[in-house]
């Protein structure tokens, strides 16, 4: 297993991509946000799968550039979603900054500021053939996702 163990950029620079936005919104933060009604199951799920993905994203060797091949399709797949997941970024943060613009959907992908990463992560775990991470990512992303879907049931209400 310790093979597999070291740090390479491009774990880290889709880490970024997924930082960057996020600590920008700690500044920006929606209209009428209020964490205290989140469910404390679902952010536990969530924090568990944080530290799962970031961990194994940052320190797994085989998430790494490789020459092109059949595999490479699904870092192509990865990097448009993360691609997709800045965008929805980007208008999040020209919007008037509602609860609905934070849970909104984006190309028919519903709250897609929590599905296009977590897609994005799944793709990259494949790609690096990654399996063990892929636990991690469905743990984050049953939290994850199950936050903000509740956010946007709270928004339709």
């Amino acid at each position: 297993m310790t093979e597999h163990l070291g740090f390479f950029w491009l774990g880290a620079l889709f880490l970024l991509g997924l930082t960057v936005p996020n600590l920008a919104w700690t500044r920006h933060r929606p209209q009428g946000y209020d964490p205290s009604r989140e469910d404390r199951r679902l952010a536990l799920l969530e924090q568990t799968g944080q530290v799962w993905v970031t961990g194994g994203t940052l320190l797994n060797r085989d998430i790494a550039w490789r020459p092109w091949s059949g595999w490479s399709w699904w870092l192509a797949g990865a990097a448009a979603l993360m691609a997709l997941y800045e965008y929805w970024w980007f208008r999040y943060f020209r919007s008037p900054r509602t609860m609905a613009d934070f849970t909104a959907g984006l190309l028919g992908i519903p709250v897609a500021g929590a599905v296009l990463p977590v897609g994005a992560f799944s793709l990259l775990a494949i790609y690096g053939r990654a399996w063990w991470l892929l636990p991690g990512i469905a743990i984050l992303g049953f939290g994850h996702i199950g936050i903000h879907l509740a956010h946007r049931k709270e928004v339709l209400a």
